[in-house]
């Protein structure tokens, strides 16, 4: 039996581009990020490249692990971080790229819970809380863009011939919501807080250290690049406006950040779910009824 497999070569190219530039742009956004932050705290803050030279020297320290399974999560946690990015930049299939994104999130929360940590738990705990609190707004946003395009390919979107947040803008405020949650900002930085003088220290990652911790930072500057995608994908086709009202969404979010302290995990989860409501569904159900 013969099985012909055909692989566009421009989707390969895409892909070895994604794999080269979204930690690069992830890093840089990162770098930005901490500048802003600390203008806005009044401070002067570090160089843009700091994330890099941070990772740079995590991975010249020496692995000290409590459990040496937890880091074969952390690489798997990291490869379904890219393969997710990859779907997407690529022209995949929506669902299946929300379904990666989870499966992602799931490895993390078992490295935290197979370290002996009770800081670890408790932080894998919340990560698993802040899943279940995003998750249904993320999907409602894959079945919006399916109702308007008929598609769940990203290239079948990003092609549609007007912008998909003139029928989703209420999927669109919902789904910005829950950004604070997965871009891990104040008041919902739950799982692992930015600051480790904190109740739960650095919660999930509190065991992990040099590479494996190196690891966890390389797979937020891809997951950062994938948000950003995701963001563009509402302003598609026009280039110009799509990349500038991703970027000012996420200066929105560095705001928020700065504005708010942590909040409680009830709150996150009660308010992510009444703004999937209110936002999401009443969305969902005007274009069940009007287009």
């Amino acid at each position: 039996m013969n099985i012909n497999i055909n692989i566009d070569p421009g989707t390969i190219i895409l892909a070895l581009f994604y794999l080269v530039a979204a930690p690069l742009f992830g890093g840089l956004l990162t770098g930005l990020d901490r500048i802003i932050t600390a203008r806005m705290q009044g401070r002067y803050g570090p160089p843009l490249f700091q994330p890099f030279y941070d990772v740079l020297k995590l991975y010249e320290k020496e692995s000290i692990v409590v459990r040496r399974s937890q880091n074969i999560y952390i690489l798997f946690f990291l490869i379904f971080t890219i393969f997710t990015g990859g779907l997407f930049f690529t022209g995949g299939d929506l669902l299946l790229v929300i379904f990666s994104l989870t499966l992602a999130g799931i490895f993390l929360v078992l490295a935290g819970f197979k370290a002996s940590s009770p800081y670890g738990h408790i932080g894998a705990e919340r990560e698993l809380i802040q899943i279940l609190a995003y998750e249904p707004m993320v999907l409602l946003t894959a079945a919006g863009m399916y109702m308007v395009t008929k598609s769940f390919f990203v290239k079948d979107i990003l092609n549609f011939n007007v912008p998909v947040i003139y029928y989703l803008p209420g999927i669109f405020i919902g789904f910005v919501y829950i950004l604070t949650i997965k871009l891990r900002k104040s008041p919902y930085d739950l799982s692992t807080s930015h600051h480790g003088h904190q109740e739960i220290v650095k919660g999930i990652t509190t065991e992990f250290s040099g590479p494996a911790l190196g690891m966890i930072e390389i797979a937020h500057w891809y997951e950062v690049a994938f948000i950003m995608g995701f963001i563009y994908l509402f302003f598609a086709p026009d280039p110009l406006i799509a990349v500038s009202l991703a970027l000012l969404v996420y200066f929105l979010e560095i705001v928020i950040d700065n504005a708010f302290a942590r909040a409680k995990w009830q709150v996150a989860l009660a308010s992510s779910w009444l703004f999937t409501l209110v936002f999401g569904f009443s969305n969902i159900v005007y274009l069940f009824i009007w287009k």
